[in-house]
C-alpha cells in the first residue's frame, strides 16, 4: 500500500466537509475521481457507511494500491478501482449511466494535470451528477488572476517547471467551465496549508 503524507493530513479536513454536505439518512452513489492511493475514499466509506464509493485511477501503481487498501479494510461500500482517463468523454468512464450519481469527488487533480483533465472533469461530470448532485474538489487554486500566499506562487512556479501543461487554476476559470456543464459555484470551503474545496451543485431542472 502507497502512503501519501498529505494525504493523510488531509483526509480528515475534507471528510468533515463532505459530512456537512451530503445526505447521510441515505443510500448514495458516488465515484472518486483520481483516487491516488486509495487513502481517501477507504477512509471516507469507514465514515460515511450509507454511501458506496467507486475509485478510480489512471495510474496503474495506484490501481494497485487502492486495491491493497481495499482488501486491508474490507469495505463492502467501495467497489474495486477502475481505470479512468478523466479527459476521455465519460462513455468512456466505465457503466456510467447519466445522472446515476449523487456524489463525485476529486481531491489533487486539477493542477497537477493537463487542462484537458479539468476539462473532462467537469464535463462528465455534469452528465453522470443527478440534479442536486454534488462535484467536491480540493487542492490549491488562483483566485481573481491571483495566486496567495507565496508557498502557493512558488508550487504553481515548480508545477510548470516540470510540466507547462500543469498549474493552480482559477476559480473563475472553473467556475465558467462548470456553468457550462450544468454546474454551478455553491461554496468555497477554506482548507489547511492554503487549499480550499469548492463545491458544485448540479442545477435542477425543476
Amino acid at each position: 500500500m502507497l502512503n501519501a503524507a498529505a494525504a493523510e493530513r488531509n483526509k480528515d479536513p475534507i471528510l468533515a466537509v463532505l459530512v456537512k454536505s451530503v445526505n447521510t439518512g441515505r443510500p448514495l452513489q458516488a465515484l472518486e475521481i483520481s483516487s491516488g492511493t486509495g487513502q481517501h475514499v477507504t477512509h471516507f466509506a469507514q465514515a460515511l457507511r450509507n454511501i458506496t464509493w467507486q475509485p478510480s485511477e489512471y495510474d496503474c501503481q495506484s490501481l494497485a494500491s487502492i486495491e491493497a487498501y481495499r482488501a486491508h479494510y474490507q469495505l463492502h461500500n467501495v467497489k474495486p478501482a477502475i481505470h479512468l482517463d478523466v479527459s476521455l468523454p465519460y462513455e468512456y468512464w466505465g457503466s456510467f449511466e447519466p445522472e446515476s450519481l449523487d456524489l463525485v469527488v476529486n481531491i489533487n487533480m486539477i493542477h497537477i494535470s493537463p487542462i484537458a483533465c479539468t476539462q473532462g472533469l467537469f464535463k462528465g461530470t455534469g452528465a453522470v451528477l443527478k440534479p442536486q448532485g454534488l462535484l467536491l474538489t480540493y487542492g490549491p487554486y488562483a483566485m481573481n488572476g491571483h495566486i496567495t500566499p507565496q508557498s502557493n506562487v512558488d508550487f504553481d512556479y515548480s508545477l510548470r517547471q516540470r510540466n507547462p501543461e500543469w498549474g493552480l487554476r482559477d476559480i473563475t476559470f472553473l467556475t465558467s467551465i462548470a456553468q457550462k456543464n450544468g454546474l454551478f459555484l455553491e461554496k468555497v470551503v477554506d482548507m489547511p496549508a492554503n487549499n480550499k474545496c469548492l463545491l458544485f451543485r448540479k442545477e435542477s431542472l425543476v
